[in-house]
């Protein structure tokens, strides 16, 4: 009984995303599987990718991959460069810094960054 009220108690920390005037809940955080990711709709119609990785950590980026116009980042791959964490789209394998939103293929080209918190 004891098991089941602590897991229950994790399964309601919720991933919330900031939606200008406050924060928008996206899921419980118990629907994120670490190394993958999930899209977002947001209230305004734009759609986030959605990702925590193995250590805990949630990151929030437009979905929209901006070499294809693709909806499809959340579908990328994590991995990490330099100690940067980032995800490659799983279209044409470019890399984006899930902190900072940077290309790391193309210094002309990123991705919006969405503040995340998970309570």
């Amino acid at each position: 009984m004891t098991t089941q009220t602590l897991e229950t108690a994790q399964d309601t920390r919720t991933i919330q995303l900031a939606d200008g005037e406050g924060w928008f809940t996206v899921c419980d955080r118990s629907l994120l599987t670490p190394g993958r990711g999930v899209a977002a709709l947001l209230p305004d119609g734009r759609q986030v990718a959605v990702f925590t990785d193995r250590a805990g950590r949630v990151y929030a980026i437009d979905n929209r991959d901006p070499f294809t116009g693709a909806y499809v980042l959340s579908r990328g791959l994590i991995g990490s460069a330099d100690g940067r964490p980032f995800v490659a789209s799983p279209l044409l394998k470019q890399r984006f810094d899930l902190e900072t939103g940077a290309c790391l293929d193309d210094d002309d080209v990123s991705v919006v960054v969405h503040p995340v918190r998970a309570d």
